[in-house]
């Protein structure tokens, strides 16, 4: 019982520490969005998303909860940087974004892979933000959505493949908790964690 509680409160640990290195990160990735110069094409106060790749990161790792509090903390540092309504904005975008990547990485299909879920996530942060605008100033910001939808493909499809790139140093730099989420087939974690699937060949592993 005692070697069980200690392994609890060793991975529950990690589990905080991961999740503090991510909102960092997150943060990180946030302020380089700000300082960047605007372009042109892109509809007013549109960003890259880049900091999206550590709340992606913490739903496939992780699980739900600590990807929440990743976009909250996103939010808040965007409401102390830019306002209240931006920080409104990050949050209900960053929200409903991280419920769509955490239910579509349920469904543990080969088409919501990393690149289907950046994809999904974007368009799902770009149309909270969207809803939010048209409440909160004109409904006449709707004529942004087909750039929106088009952006957040394109940038969607860009923050998937760089976190398909950088997964393995990540899993190498981060103390992310090792927890069995076998079980059968269609059903949830008990500790919510999702991972990506794992293909042992040839004595090997490697990411799915």
């Amino acid at each position: 019982m005692q070697h069980k509680q200690t392994d609890w409160r060793s991975s529950a640990a990690r589990r905080v520490a991961v999740t503090g290195l991510l909102g960092a990160l997150a943060l990180a990735l946030s302020f380089l969005e700000g300082v960047l110069p605007p372009i042109p094409v892109l509809p007013p106060g549109a960003k890259l998303g880049l900091s999206n790749i550590a709340v992606l990161y913490a739903v496939q790792c992780l699980g739900f909860w600590p990807a929440m509090g990743i976009a909250l903390v996103k939010g808040v540092f965007a409401g102390l940087t830019r306002g209240g309504l931006a920080m409104l904005m990050s949050l209900s975008g960053g929200f409903l974004s991280t419920c769509v990547i955490f239910l579509l990485a349920r469904l543990k299909h080969p088409r919501f892979g990393f690149l289907g879920l950046g994809i999904s996530g974007a368009l799902a942060h770009n149309l909270g933000q969207l809803l939010t605008a048209s409440l909160l100033t004109t409904p006449a910001v709707a004529w942004y959505a087909p750039w929106l939808i088009g952006f957040g493909v394109l940038f969607g499809a860009v923050t998937g493949i760089i976190l398909r790139v950088t997964m393995p140093v990540l899993n190498r730099l981060l103390p992310s908790p090792s927890v069995d989420t076998e079980g059968e087939a269609g059903s949830i974690p008990s500790d919510g964690i999702v991972r990506p699937k794992e293909i042992k060949s040839g004595g090997r592993e490697k990411w799915n």
